[in-house]
């Protein structure tokens, strides 16, 4: 004899139902036709459903199926009223934020003025112009009246002596300020490593005393109480008296004393 067994069934264990559950239940049923297009989202502080929409670019809008709305009848009351007092925040599908941007304009920066010169710098500048002038003048013309004998080129003495012509007779003078006619040849000479005693008289013995025939251009030329640089020829280079300034002339003495330096 066969004996038969029932064994006990037990009821599977279930979820606890709350709002939330029956709300999420509820709206699953009913969003099963919209597929991707909706969405169900809950939060502990509030419920929100929100229909997202499908964007332009992926299909037609006209051509789509209008999308199913949920049902909320059905809901539980409980449920019904956390839907109720859940804000509900939406956006459509075509909003465009906007940013206003300031416009930054570059300019070019102005450039700083020219300085201007003085007045007073200026007429420093035109009065030291107008000197330099004169000066230049004065000597093209002491040169143009006395013009520079042909002996003088190739001479290391005459080419010394020339550069200081149209300088002033000044007595006891030995410098391009002013010069007396010993002055003068001492300083001519002293330009090249030859020193020369301060007075035509001892000037008179300090070399070698040569005749006319024989003198060269550069020997000393002297008579009682004035010397000067004999220029060859007729010609002569020396600081007459006051009044006058260094230059060349003919030479006056009708006996004159020629020494040769060095």
């Amino acid at each position: 004899m066969s004996e038969s067994i029932n064994r006990a069934r037990h009821r599977a264990a279930r979820r606890p139902s709350t709002p939330l559950t029956e709300l999420a239940n509820a709206a699953s049923e009913q969003m099963g036709t919209v597929g991707r297009r909706s969405a169900v989202v809950a939060a502990s502080s509030g419920l929100m459903v929100s229909m997202i929409a499908v964007p332009s670019y992926a299909a037609d809008r006209d051509s789509a199926p209008a999308l199913a709305a949920v049902d909320t009848s059905a809901l539980a009351a409980s449920a019904r009223a956390v839907l109720n007092t859940s804000p509900v925040v939406a956006s459509p599908a075509e909003a465009v934020f906007t940013v206003d941007a300031p416009v930054i304009t570059a300019e070019k920066p102005t450039p700083p003025p020219e300085p201007v010169r003085t007045t007073r710098a200026a007429a420093r500048t035109a009065e030291r112009a107008a000197t330099t002038s004169s000066s230049s003048s004065s000597s093209s013309a002491a040169v143009a009246s006395n013009p520079v004998p042909q002996s003088v080129a190739g001479n290391a003495v005459l080419e010394v002596a020339a550069r200081y012509v149209g300088v002033p007779y000044v007595s006891g003078g030995a410098s391009p300020e002013g010069m007396d006619c010993s002055g003068f040849t001492s300083y001519v000479y002293a330009q090249l490593g030859i020193t020369l005693p301060r007075t035509s008289s001892a000037q008179r013995n300090a070399g070698t005393v040569v005749s006319r025939a024989d003198a060269q251009p550069g020997d000393l030329i002297w008579s009682p109480g004035h010397v000067g640089i004999y220029a060859g020829g007729n010609q002569m280079i020396d600081a007459p008296r006051p009044g006058k300034t260094v230059q060349f002339r003919a030479i006056w003495q009708s006996n004159p004393t020629f020494i040769r330096i060095g």
